[in-house]
């Protein structure tokens, strides 16, 4: 039986009417999507030799995004986290599906079914107080450039705003007087204040007078005055970080980026004494348990803990080997 090409319209309707006109998903989520179709598409087009226009529901099938999902680890060598991201974005659009076309409920049951991959979870990343004296020190305050990327280091480590939630700032999101603050958009279209503590309000306060003081205008911009993008922000972090590894040898090993100075104003605060459920607030984190990763990154809360501990008095007692089945299983 011929497929019909209803994979287009199918997919055209969940952007417009699902994600931007009835969730009113955020421009980050509707590029996120986009990618992932698109990539799925070009795919499609390689695989079974028909261009994404002549794609039916019924040739993306469970077996057929397997193998997708395989080739962005393999072919372009995505994490697993980013696999489960395209993951996400493909059983949202499948989900839509099966209220807009219920003739595939079968292959669309198998394809939400599709489980995501469990990651390693590694430490993260973060600063210590040398190392951000260091990569703070690194822009030349006798240059505009300097000028600007110092302040942008500074408020990226004390606020621990998102990349996306610096390059997005105007001066109106941004007050300097009593209770100093800047307020932004996170996740989920969530507005939060952010405090600034006094260095990141003198800061702020010299950026914006040099730039000229306009609540319109894009608070850290290129100098022709557009937005920065969040390749330029990663690079000037880079750059500066591999500067700052000259003065700084603890800084070599590290792999310093925007999502790192966040991980650093999170310890930061961590190492102040404050509490996990004010950090996940701070940080505009969905769950507090999101926070549990910086206490499992910081060795100084384990050794503090470590320090406070007394050894167990032991008895003294001749050897005796246990069950050989429990050893069994103890080892396994």
């Amino acid at each position: 039986m011929k497929s019909v090409p209803d994979f287009p319209v199918l997919l055209e309707s969940f952007f417009t009417q699902r994600l931007i006109a009835q969730r009113r998903a955020s421009p980050h989520t509707v590029a996120a999507y986009r990618d992932t179709f698109r990539l799925l598409a070009q795919f499609a087009q390689s695989r079974l030799g028909r261009s994404p226009s002549q794609l039916s529901l019924r040739d993306i099938d469970a077996p057929f995004l397997g193998k997708f999902l395989d080739q962005l680890e393999t072919k372009r060598g995505n994490g697993i986290r980013s696999r489960n991201l395209r993951l996400a974005a493909i059983r949202s659009f499948f989900r839509y599906a099966a209220l807009e076309a219920p003739q595939y409920a079968n292959l669309i049951q198998r394809v939400l079914a599709i489980p995501n991959k469990r990651p390693t979870r590694p430490l993260v990343d973060f600063l210590t107080r040398q190392e951000i004296e260091a990569l703070l020190s690194a822009p030349n305050p006798n240059t505009w450039l300097g000028r600007r990327d110092h302040t942008i280091l500074l408020t990226a480590v004390q606020t621990g705003l998102r990349l996306s939630e610096i390059t997005s700032l105007r001066q109106r999101d941004v007050s300097l007087g009593s209770g100093a603050h800047v307020r932004c958009t996170g996740k989920g279209r969530k507005e939060r204040c952010t405090p600034l503590a006094k260095p990141t309000v003198r800061a702020l306060k010299g950026w914006i007078k040099e730039q000229g003081p306009d609540d319109s205008k894009v608070l850290f911009s290129t100098a022709r005055g557009s937005p920065l993008s969040a390749d330029t922000v990663q690079h000037l972090v880079a750059k500066y970080a591999t500067a700052a590894k000259q003065v700084c040898a603890s800084l070599s090993p590290k792999r310093v980026s925007p999502h790192v100075l966040r991980h650093t104003a999170a310890m930061e605060l961590l190492l102040g004494g404050v509490d996990r459920s004010m950090i996940a607030l701070w940080l505009g984190h969905e769950s507090v348990e999101t926070t549990q990763i910086y206490l499992e990154a910081n060795l100084t809360i384990k050794e503090d803990i470590l320090a406070k501990m007394r050894p167990a008095k032991g008895k003294r007692g001749r050897y005796r080997p246990g069950d050989q089945l429990l050893n069994f299983l103890k080892s396994l």
